[in-house]
């Protein structure tokens, strides 16, 4: 088994990167290499090119955010952990499958279409092609499983037809057709100021979001200021119909603590808003605040470097056969 994920490092993780993916991420690492397997996660500052961002600010952010995921737990002795830049044959293989991929294929992306909206003319060719560099990233490691959410099946599937078509086309059995791994404890983490809308990085409002770079005050407050509703919390989950903060709110906490919405309104239903969110700060302030201290450390530490530059060279050596192969397919370059 050969697990492949990446994360635009795009600022500071929040709660809804831990609980949706970061966490999971942790976990799958450890279960892999258990079983024998291999896990490889990267910053994926190729992708970050659709938009753009500043040379420090994008250097400093593939830094910050390689400290956010070692703090969160992902372990670069059983993890292979780079950032996309540093290993050329993403985006070298990107180009050979955008031979394969069509137009037609990525005009149907559901993410083109939110993000180009009525300006497609003036979005990015790289926001374009965005689907077959995220093919290229995990069919040059022969990925087994990639971790998806709901957002991301559709490229998932995308990554799986290019592979066929290049497989068939060149007559080569070359790419692994990917698996989709959905975590059946992943979270869906919401706004704390809009219950209908994800918790986001882009969102203006700081207060929407629970930064993993949070003080403990600073959590508590935002907790305490999260929007609800004057109803108390119910004692059963179909009592959370059309109370999108309050199932936002007892989400949050039957994720931190491993449990379920059931059980959450087992010991609060019946109460206020005020207790629960009590409690609720409670618990994110004992899971941040570990992950924030080891963040804060690592920051400025050489061994970050160290991390990144033994990651990548891991990663090349996995990727070379297959981007090697792809040439040879195609008639650019014999396999020695």
């Amino acid at each position: 088994m050969r697990i492949v994920s990446g994360i635009q490092p795009t600022g500071n993780l929040h709660l809804g990167n831990y609980l949706g993916a970061i966490r999971n991420w942790v976990r799958m690492q450890d279960e892999v290499t258990a079983t024998g397997g291999e896990s490889l996660f990267f910053l994926a500052d190729l992708h970050s090119l659709s938009d753009h961002i500043d040379r420090d600010v994008r250097l400093a952010s593939v830094r910050d955010m390689t400290a956010a995921l070692i703090a969160c737990g992902i372990d670069p002795a059983k993890s292979i952990l780079f950032n996309q830049a540093a290993v050329p044959a993403h985006a070298e293989l990107c180009w050979l499958l955008n031979g394969t991929a069509r137009m037609g294929w990525l005009n149907r992306m559901t993410q083109w279409k939110d993000k180009a909206g009525k300006n497609r003319e003036g979005a990015s060719i790289a926001l374009f092609d965005y689907p077959v560099l995220q093919a290229a990233d995990v069919l040059l490691y022969q990925a087994t499983h990639v971790p998806v959410g709901d957002d991301q099946k559709q490229h998932l599937e995308l990554a799986r037809d290019i592979a066929t078509k290049f497989n068939t086309d060149t007559g080569v059995d070359l790419f692994t057709l990917p698996e989709p791994f959905i975590p059946p404890a992943a979270a869906r983490i919401m706004s704390l100021r809009d219950g209908t809308a994800k918790m986001s990085k882009s969102d203006p409002s700081d207060m929407s979001r629970i930064n993993l770079s949070d003080p403990d005050d600073a959590i508590s407050q935002k907790v305490r200021k999260a929007k609800t509703d004057p109803e108390p919390l119910p004692s059963d989950p179909m009592g959370l119909a059309g109370r999108a903060e309050a199932a936002n709110l007892v989400s949050i906490y039957a994720a931190l603590a491993d449990s379920d919405t059931a059980t959450v309104l087992g010991e609060f239903g019946g109460s206020q808003f005020g207790p629960f969110k009590a409690a609720l700060a409670d618990r994110l302030i004992e899971r941040i605040t570990p992950i924030r201290e080891r963040y804060e450390a690592l920051r400025g530490s050489p061994e970050l470097d160290r991390h990144l530059q033994d990651g990548a060279a891991r990663a090349r050596a996995v990727a070379a056969p297959t981007l090697a192969r792809a040439y040879d397919a195609l008639g650019l370059i014999a396999a020695k």
